[in-house]
């Protein structure tokens, strides 16, 4: 059975995508929305990366409990990076962090979408459930990211 790789990827997913909705909350400090909005859902995919560690034992996975933490000095670097660039390049930036967010959760909702597939097929009811459990969620940033992207380059790249 290959479940136990699509866990490992899903995990490996997930933590990526956390990293990358921390960044961006990192770097657009000022925006409160997106600074807080992206935080909240960086948790949803660390929440993510707990279940799948722990269902992935029943599929042959020694996968990491906790999901990959930031150092401070990292974010630290950030934070004076985008302060010292102009206020045009932190909004492309932003567009950029957004693209991102958007192409990393659709990635992760996939895998999540065949893991569920694949659950439902073998009738392993447990896996089925954090699919089901988590899919939404990550649906959900995928849709935030697609909208703020939306919005934001009607005023970032019109003016």
């Amino acid at each position: 059975m290959r479940i136990g790789l699509v866990l490992e990827e899903l995990h490996r997913s997930e933590n990526d995508l956390a990293h990358e909705l921390l960044q961006a909350s990192e770097r657009h400090k000022v925006d409160h929305e997106i600074y807080h909005l992206a935080r909240d859902l960086a948790r949803w995919s660390q929440q993510h990366v707990r279940e799948i560690a722990e269902i992935g034992r029943q599929y042959g996975q020694e996968l990491a409990p906790e999901p990959k933490d930031e150092s401070a000095w990292a974010e630290r670097m950030r934070e004076k990076g985008s302060e010292l660039l102009g206020r045009r390049d932190v909004a492309l930036l932003l567009l950029r962090d957004l693209r991102e967010i958007y192409l990393k959760a659709s990635g992760v909702s996939t895998d999540w979408e065949m893991l569920a597939q694949a659950a439902q097929g073998i009738k392993h009811t447990d896996l089925l459930a954090v699919a089901q459990r988590c899919h939404p969620e990550t649906v959900r940033q995928m849709h935030w990211a697609n909208a703020k992207l939306k919005e934001s380059s009607t005023q970032i790249l019109i003016s």
